[in-house]
């Protein structure tokens, strides 16, 4: 019984020694690789805006023979006015530039007009030129698709809203009219 257990006590020790062995083989054996890198990212810019400086050309300029506006209000992404169309024949109409001075190319989207009810088109037109192209009230939602590269010229915008002579005397408004108009120029990054 003596000799069974110093065998089985032998075999034990053996396996021990090959399990250390093994491990300490398994660790010589092994090996981590690093990768490191370094990465610098340039500074970039998305900037289509108007031109508001009131120094610089292409700021808000009214048309000639227009009213004035009772006010006005120009930011890098915003115009707004207020003007009072008394009689047929008056009209507010003003120009303001678009500049991309980012570091994208860009694309005009679409072009969202408020649209004028078929009554209000009686007295009145309501129409927005985009770098020489007409667009009016009638067609609100317009998909344009028209790019415009980083550093290119400006983009001449107008806004023109006129009291018109109807056709009948009846089309006339019988009260004052208050109308909030609004352009609005959707430009993403070109693809």
């Amino acid at each position: 019984m003596q000799k069974k257990k110093n065998f089985q006590l032998a075999v034990i020790g053996v396996l021990a020694f090959a399990v250390l062995f093994m491990s300490v083989g398994f660790a010589a054996y092994s090996q981590t690789l690093n990768i490191n890198g370094t990465t610098h990212v340039a500074a970039n810019k998305w900037s289509v805006h108007f031109v508001s400086d009131a120094n610089a050309e292409g700021y808000f300029q009214r048309a000639a023979g227009s009213v004035t506006e009772t006010s006005k209000t120009v930011s890098d992404t915003a115009v707004t006015y207020e003007v009072t169309l008394s009689k047929p024949g008056d009209f507010f109409a003003f120009n303001i530039d678009v500049i991309n001075d980012g570091d994208f190319n860009a694309t005009l989207k679409t072009i969202t007009m408020t649209a004028l009810t078929e009554a209000q088109q009686k007295y009145l037109t309501y129409t927005f030129t985009y770098d020489g192209l007409d667009y009016t009230s009638t067609a609100t939602d317009l998909s344009i698709g028209l790019p415009y590269a980083t550093g290119s010229n400006r983009k001449t915008t107008a806004v023109k809203v006129q009291y018109v002579q109807p056709q009948n005397a009846s089309d006339l408004p019988t009260e004052q009219v208050n109308l909030t108009l609004s352009v609005a120029l959707d430009y993403q990054q070109a693809q």
